[in-house]
């Protein structure tokens, strides 16, 4: 039996695509593989006449618990090599999400942590279950995030709480916060976020595109694209602390094992619940 693929692209409305990352066994954890699949298909459907609204979600119990930790694999789009690479690729990831020209939905349920939330952020909009949690606990142990998106999406008080804990916080807080736009019952959340991509969808998609670019171009003007790419530097210098330097090498010796030591002192994520990745 052919295995089945890790992205699903279906048209659940007139002019609506939607793609689910489909690892549902790893809780959708981003593997170089699952990544590529998500910009091809992104680009493709931003290159298809028939859409106007792209929807991007996870299959199972989360959207995404964030990086395959365990088996990344090669880079799906060529980012000049050295240090700090990974986190200029992750930004770069995001720009072309951004600089696509359809709007692009995040249908956040479940886990939503690092990398996962780097994925929902670079997202136009974010929809999320009350009971979402989002977070990135990476910063307890390894570097600052690879994209440092919170301080503008958040603000600074909440950034910096959130920065020096690692902690997560739902799907009401999210809106609160202003890193979601609404928040629903679980079981409305893909009935709403239809609801919504239905409803831009009207909008003819000439002018959809420069609203999105004019959202963007305002908040680059501000330094928000320079600011996030400055910040790739501060992530290359958090992997040579003698700190993340040993808790990656305790990573090397079992994935598991070094999660749960990290979320042991907090009693969260993996300690808490199973169902967390990084």
């Amino acid at each position: 039996m052919a295995e089945e693929p890790i992205l699903l692209v279906d048209d659940p409305a007139p002019h609506v695509r939607r793609l689910t990352l489909n690892r549902p066994a790893k809780r959708n954890a981003l593997s170089n593989a699952l990544r590529g699949a998500i910009f091809e298909a992104l680009e493709a459907a931003d290159r298809d006449p028939q859409v106007r609204v792209i929807v991007l979600r996870g299959a199972g119990t989360c959207f995404s618990s964030g990086y395959d930790l365990a088996g990344l694999g090669e880079l799906p789009f060529y980012t000049a090599g050295g240090q700090g690479q990974w986190a200029r690729h992750v930004v770069e990831g995001c720009f072309r999400m951004w600089d696509l020209s359809k709007p692009i939905i995040a249908q956040v349920h479940g886990w939503c942590l690092a990398g996962g939330s780097e994925l929902a952020v670079a997202c136009d909009l974010v929809y999320v279950a009350e009971d979402a949690q989002i977070g990135y606990p990476a910063v307890r142990t390894m570097s600052p995030p690879d994209n440092q998106y919170h301080a503008w999406i958040v603000g600074m008080r909440a950034a910096m709480e959130l920065m020096l804990t690692g902690d997560a916080f739902d799907g009401l807080e999210a809106v609160r916060l202003g890193f979601a736009n609404r928040a629903f019952k679980a079981d409305d959340l893909e009935r709403e976020v239809l609801a919504m991509a239905e409803r831009i969808a009207k909008v003819d998609p000439e002018l959809a595109q420069l609203n999105k670019r004019l959202v963007h171009r305002q908040m680059e003007a501000m330094g928000m694209r320079a600011g996030i790419r400055a910040g790739t530097d501060l992530h290359a210098l958090g992997w040579h602390t003698p700190a993340s330097r040993d808790y990656m090498a305790k990573m090397r010796q079992g994935v598991t094992q070094a999660l749960s030591a990290r979320d042991g002192a907090f009693g969260d994520y993996r300690t808490a619940d199973k169902g967390a990745a990084e």
